[in-house]
């Protein structure tokens, strides 16, 4: 039976669990017990790791996803598990290692690919290669990396700040950020599980890098609210993490996904996804009690 072990069973796991064929198992690590309830409401087998045993879970597992980022200790599944992955890697037939865009650095604007040298200009970013050189080292691990833009989807984007009044146009001259939605990561995770490609790299992105105003003045007015006002980024009071998400500028090319693995977008650009998420919105609040 195809069986799915997914460390770290967040927001972009759970969306690939949805669209998984009923005859799946998925067993999902998570931190706490509230944590674990709510994928087991979901069908996940949970496990509290640190903590609980995965030994059933690596004895079955077919497929293998990690979404645990990397800390300054390093990669937080290799750092306790690397023998255990060794051993399992023969055994599987899919394994797939969730990364950043970040890990191409600074391009003050220009596009970017799978082939573009890695030069992260964060320490986030950083992290994020040693990770993955560290996962490509397994030997026999069906290993695809998929380097994900900024994630958005359902209860993650930008309509809340707006409509409390703490969402902010930053403008920085020149700046862009690619995107993507949570279903078309899990779609796209879907699509190479299906077709692999052992040592395959893809970027998970949208077809339209766009200045993070801009995303900003259409939730606006997708809500008929007031667009908050443009607030210079030299001048803008931020924390050092926020300030820098503003360090790196480019724009992905998504080309891979389309070519090899024949995904078609569900949302191709920032205005699409928005719209949608907002008529869920209305049409969850329309359902009667």
């Amino acid at each position: 039976m195809p069986t799915l072990l997914s460390f770290g069973h967040g927001f972009s796991a759970r969306a690939l669990s949805r669209i998984l064929p009923n005859d799946w198992t998925v067993y999902g690590t998570t931190r706490t017990e509230e944590k674990a309830e709510v994928l087991r409401a979901a069908g996940i087998k949970p496990i509290i790791w640190p903590g609980e045993a995965l030994d059933t879970a690596l004895k079955e597992a077919t497929h293998l996803l990690i979404s645990a980022g990397p800390s300054a200790q390093g990669d937080p599944v290799l750092n306790t598990l690397k023998d255990e992955i060794k051993a399992l890697a023969p055994r599987l037939e899919w394994a797939g290692y969730l990364s950043t865009t970040g890990v191409y650095g600074d391009h003050q604007g220009d596009w970017v690919d799978e082939t573009t040298a890695l030069t992260p200009a964060t320490k986030r970013g950083q992290l994020r290669v040693s990770a993955e050189a560290e996962w490509q080292s397994i030997p026999s691990l069906p290993l695809h990396i998929f380097r994900l833009a900024g994630i958005y989807g359902p209860g993650r984007g930008p309509f809340a700040k707006v409509r409390n009044g703490t969402a902010r146009r930053i403008i920085k001259q020149g700046q862009v950020f690619s995107r993507i939605h949570v279903e078309d990561i899990a779609q796209v995770l879907w699509a190479s599980i299906t077709r692999p490609n052992i040592g395959a790299v893809y970027n998970l992105c949208d077809n339209d890098p766009a200045p993070p105003e801009d995303v900003i003045e259409y939730a606006a007015q997708l809500l008929g609210a007031p667009v908050p006002p443009a607030i210079d980024y030299e001048t803008a009071e931020m924390t050092p993490m926020a300030r820098s998400f503003y360090a790196e500028s480019k724009k992905v090319s998504n080309e891979r996904i389309k070519t090899e693995l024949g995904v078609k977008l569900k949302y191709p650009d920032y205005k699409t996804g928005l719209r949608a998420l907002l008529k869920l919105e209305q049409d969850s609040a329309a359902q009667p009690l």
